[in-house]
């Protein structure tokens, strides 16, 4: 099965949240709808997995013990400017989701999400990802041809 986002390409996406159970099912529910999947279970194991492979999105809760979402976030933003993250929580607040976008988080729900909703957004963050990379590309580019004498 092809993935639901308009690229057709396979859609990866990192699910951060401790609790286990619902980022499980939720990991699941995801898959059934032909995105590829990681899971982490606490901030430090999804910054492992961020240097280890390229995702289009990370979902990522904000309450965790620890490291919370809104460290991770920072920390992942640190590692790649370009990575698109949402932001979960079942205890939002107005503040909160400010301070997320201010870090760079690409969208802040509620729990229980949609999934719709939050496939939807998957794929939107998947289409700025791929954006970026070709941006950075022809910018690569250039530079190449500027170093060469054509």
């Amino acid at each position: 099965m092809q993935s639901q986002c308009p690229s057709m390409m396979a859609v990866h996406v990192l699910l951060c949240d401790d609790n286990k159970e619902f980022v499980d099912t939720l990991a699941e529910r995801l898959q059934n709808r032909s995105f590829n999947v990681h899971v982490a279970y606490d901030g430090p194991s999804a910054l492992k997995l961020a240097e280890e492979r390229r995702f289009d999105a990370v979902v990522l809760d904000l309450q965790m013990p620890g490291m919370d979402g809104l460290e991770t976030l920072e920390r992942l933003k640190e590692f790649n400017e370009d990575l698109q993250i949402l932001l979960l929580s079942g205890h939002a607040t107005i503040q909160l989701g400010i301070e997320a976008m201010k870090l760079g988080a690409m969208d802040f729900m509620e729990k229980p999400v949609d999934i719709d909703l939050l496939t939807d957004k998957i794929c939107v963050a998947q289409a700025k990802r791929l954006v970026l990379e070709e941006k950075h590309n022809e910018e690569r580019v250039k530079e190449i041809i500027a170093r060469t004498a054509w």
